[in-house]
């Protein structure tokens, strides 16, 4: 090695070793809070969070020309599928609460962006409020009839399954719009 390398190796060693000492006398940090277990609870209301928010992004994320939009002229308007998503959850939600009655909503007739907005919206806050009524303590209280005769925690996964199926049926919209669908969009941030 050449006096030179020698010199400039050494000089290196001189001028990081305090920054060094520093370091190594640095209080280790304190280990990452293990997360809480997951509860019957928690699962269903992260799921449900999930559909709302790519729910309510898919209807903001249509131009409002696209709302009468049909995939096919036997099935539902971009609209309609909101508003039936709508109706299905101020039903179901209406069980979870306890507030149901024995009529089922009309579904809207809401056909403008800022109209269909306002329902999902509307709906998802009634869902909201139902599912923070829902405790390890009632969760397994049963109501409804037919296919919704259940516990609360199951009509909340119904909802869910719901959502999901109705989400599915968007994102075909939105592709054939050639729209990036939420879900996509937001990947690994959910």
């Amino acid at each position: 090695m050449t006096r030179t390398l020698k010199v400039a190796l050494a000089s290196a060693v001189l001028l990081l070793a305090p920054a060094c000492t520093a370091i190594a006398q640095m209080p280790a940090a304190a280990p990452a809070a293990k997360a809480p277990d997951p509860t019957p609870i928690s699962e269903v209301m992260a799921a449900y969070k999930q559909t709302r928010t790519i729910i309510i992004a898919s209807a903001q994320l249509m131009p409002a020309e696209n709302f009468s939009f049909k995939a096919t002229p036997d099935i539902r308007t971009y609209a309609q599928m909101f508003t039936h998503v709508a109706q299905a959850q101020e039903s179901i939600c209406s069980l979870i609460a306890g507030t149901a009655t024995a009529t089922r909503p009309v579904e809207s007739t809401a056909a403008t962006k800022d109209d269909v907005l306002a329902v999902i919206k509307k709906s998802f806050d009634t869902c909201d409020a139902a599912y923070a009524s829902v405790t390890e303590a009632n969760m397994n209280e049963v109501s409804g009839s037919g296919y919704f005769r259940g516990t609360k925690i199951g009509n909340m996964w119904k909802n869910v399954a719901h959502n999901n199926e109705m989400y599915g049926q968007m994102v075909i919209y939105m592709r054939l719009k050639g729209l990036v669908p939420p879900s996509t969009a937001m990947r690994g941030r959910m």
